[in-house]
């Protein structure tokens, strides 16, 4: 647990540290897309709310490098043969996903194994917030390159707020704040208004064009949330929202980040790309809403410091959507679920989408990696050797 969170939960009153650790079932509004379109915070007491904001950003203190764990480094994981389709699991997934009121895309994959599952994985789907994988992926390679850096100040200025998920739009202005913070906020609670602020300093057409660099061709940020577009925008936008991809390529994504590859194929690493990507996995795991694919999977993890998921949500009305790196002991697995043109649309902890992306997830880890889960293997490089397995998806 990073030692912003800690804070937060010692400081808080029983009943605060209680709604912090379940907030997912008491706040369902503060997720993008709810049906106000605007964030609910009516459960919480003014100091829970600051809690909320203490264990995002004092965690991300500028300039601090991660939490040191207690824990030993979990032993590498071995690999085999790359890309086997697990044609009995595939089946049960397919069967299960065949019930759910709306449609399912899906993939899969062990990353020391190849094992491999998917459902209509490479059908464009909306991503909602989940495109914020593509602006945090950029930002790395930024501060790879030099051209940003964690540190570099932002400002939140009068006007910049928009409705929907997150607490920066409550913040008076103007307010400066780190860019590390900025993403943060974007990753851990969804923040809209930090997302904005992401794509003003990196711009919409640089994160498309690391899209594309990436060999991604159905995946495609479109513009701000909630603000005018500036620019013409293409055809298939009104279909898609904020953005589109495939249930594949933003595995791709979030599979680099856990691998911790940086840079073009081939390019050797530098050395502070562990430090980079041990920062965004640091965000991810900390993920705020956990009802989707971390849902039955946390009385698996048995990891002693944090989490052993990091996972990014998405969520609109009618779409539920995760990607998520799972530390399975048995060797890490990234899920990638999108669930559109849900029937059931309301706000709830059990929503139907919810429950059905949470229900396939449980019957891939069990399957994968029975054991359970280990955190420590959730560090850059995934315990994985550079070319081992399936490498850079697909």
């Amino acid at each position: 647990m990073s030692n912003g969170v800690a804070m937060w939960i010692l400081a808080g009153t029983p009943q605060e540290r209680k709604k912090f650790r379940q907030a997912q079932i008491f706040a369902p509004s503060l997720r993008s897309g709810n049906s106000s379109g605007v964030c609910k915070m009516h459960f919480m007491t003014k100091s829970f709310l600051h809690g909320v904001i203490a264990a995002c950003v004092l965690s991300f203190v500028p300039g601090a490098g991660p939490a040191v764990s207690a824990e030993a480094p979990a032993a590498p994981v071995a690999t085999q043969e790359k890309d086997v389709i697990d044609q009995s699991l595939q089946q049960k997934l397919a069967a299960l996903a065949a019930t759910h009121k709306g449609h399912v895309t899906l993939y899969a994959t062990q990353l020391n194994t190849g094992k491999t599952v998917a459902l209509d994985a490479d059908r464009p789907i909306q991503t909602a917030s989940v495109i914020k994988l593509a602006i945090l992926y950029e930002a790395m390679e930024q501060v790879r390159e030099g051209k940003a850096h964690w540190e570099e100040k932002l400002t939140l200025a009068k006007g910049d707020g928009v409705n929907g998920s997150g607490v920066l739009t409550f913040f008076d202005t103007p307010l400066t704040v780190t860019l590390k913070d900025v993403l943060t906020m974007m990753v851990i609670v969804s923040d809209n208004t930090a997302t904005n602020l992401a794509i003003d300093r990196f711009g919409v057409g640089t994160i498309n064009a690391r899209i594309a660099w990436m060999g991604l061709n159905s995946t495609h940020l479109y513009k701000k949330i909630g603000k005018p577009a500036t620019e013409s925008m293409p055809a298939d936008q009104p279909k898609f929202g904020l953005g589109k991809t495939t249930a594949h390529e933003m595995e791709t994504i979030m599979e680099r980040i856990g691998r911790c590859e940086l840079g073009k194929p081939g390019e050797p690493a530098q050395p502070g790309d562990t430090a980079i990507c041990q920062t965004a996995l640091t965000m991810l795991r900390n993920q705020f809403y956990r009802n989707t694919i971390p849902r039955y999977l946390e009385k698996l993890d048995s990891s002693e410091t944090g989490s052993g998921i990091a996972s990014k949500t998405g969520s609109l009305n009618a779409v539920r959507n995760d990607v998520a790196i799972v530390a399975g002991k048995s060797g890490p697995i990234v899920i990638s679920i999108f669930t559109d043109g849900n029937q059931d649309q309301s706000w709830t902890a059990d929503n139907e989408a919810e429950i059905i992306i949470a229900r396939l997830a449980k019957e891939i880890v069990e399957a994968w990696s029975p054991e359970g889960l280990d955190g420590r293997i959730l560090v850059p490089g995934l315990g994985l050797d550079a070319g081992s397995a399936s490498g850079t998806s697909k």
